[in-house]
């Protein structure tokens, strides 16, 4: 996989609405007894991983009240009014604060149709509500973020032991605690389909992508669908597969970050978020994304040398450029 310009246009050939399928399988792996299982959930990580690049994980740790606490929380940051949440901007450099229309994918060319808060750890300076305005809101968030990071790093191990490196690699990459580090958790909120716009037929709610991470953390919400994947080798055909949410499972998906760490034997797949259908839920969809991507100074070198090695913060600069463009 090369990661230049040509980019924009594979994207762009993503636009259309594409076929659906049911048939592909979205494999659930359970973490329960996870150093006892180990071997055999490595197996079945990398099985997932390599044939579709997307899967769900059970029994994964993250209590269910807890998350329920974190929705409810993302709930209200969204409902404060516009200026409160206008004061803590989005940092682009440091992917931290508060955008909303701001994203715009060549596969759509049309602004994402949601808003979003990021949450980068060593950046939040000044970014955060107040406790008059969200009481808790910060500690609540960072502790879920750090749960996040947990179940993140287990997943790489597992990864790191099939590539062949040390068990740690990946989470020594991956450091919380270092200024470098810019794993990010995302709040998102999909606004609501309006009524005028519920029959109009090509709509989506965000355009087709891939992530740039090293791997992607995702949480929904019973009945809030939208979400589908197309793997690579049918990209072509744009054979879409919807996922069907749940509030008890995470979806996981492999980014390009990982893809060149793996020298290509992870793929990234694009997916979307598509706007519902007349007989679906038509309202406000809420969702939640740990980003885990290495620290800026963590340099990516593959098993086999198949790419020059590169930093992070390099890598991600690429990625931004060939395939992010902002509103004007």
């Amino acid at each position: 996989m090369t990661y230049d310009l040509s980019e924009v246009a594979r994207e762009q050939r993503m636009g259309g609405i594409g076929s659906e399928t049911d048939t592909r399988e979205i494999r659930v792996i359970d973490l329960t007894d996870f150093e006892t299982r180990r071997a055999e959930i490595t197996d079945q990580l990398w099985t997932a991983a390599t044939e579709i690049g997307f899967f769900q994980l059970s029994g994964h740790g993250i209590p269910q009240a807890q998350i329920d606490d974190v929705f409810a929380r993302t709930a209200a940051f969204f409902a404060l009014p516009e200026p409160v949440k206008a004061q803590y901007p989005l940092v682009k450099a440091n992917n931290a604060g508060w955008e909303s229309l701001s994203q715009v994918r060549p596969s759509i060319g049309v602004p994402d149709q949601k808003e979003s808060y990021q949450i980068t750890r060593p950046h939040m300076a000044e970014l955060w509500p107040t406790d008059t305005e969200l009481p808790g809101f910060a500690s609540a968030i960072l502790d879920f973020e750090h749960r996040c990071w947990t179940v993140a790093m287990r997943v790489l191990s597992c990864f790191a032991d099939r590539l062949g490196f040390s068990r740690d690699h990946f989470t020594a990459a991956h450091d919380p605690a270092s200024p470098e580090y810019q794993s990010t958790l995302r709040l998102l909120h999909y606004f609501a389909v309006p009524e005028e716009l519920r029959d109009v037929p090509g709509r989506w709610r965000a355009g087709a992508h891939t992530d740039f991470d090293c791997l992607t953390l995702l949480f929904q919400r019973d009945g809030q669908g939208g979400l589908q994947v197309c793997p690579g080798k049918e990209m072509e055909d744009q054979r879409w597969t919807s996922i069907t949410p749940s509030s008890a499972l995470i979806t996981c998906n492999i980014g390009d970050m990982l893809t060149r760490w793996s020298d290509d034997l992870l793929p990234s797949n694009f997916h979307r978020v598509r706007s519902p259908g007349p007989e679906e839920y038509q309202g406000d969809r809420y969702s939640i994304a740990y980003f885990a991507q290495a620290d800026r100074d963590a340099v990516i070198a593959g098993p086999r040398g198949a790419y020059p090695p590169v930093t992070a913060a390099d890598f991600l600069t690429q990625r931004v450029q060939a395939n992010y463009r902002p509103q004007r």
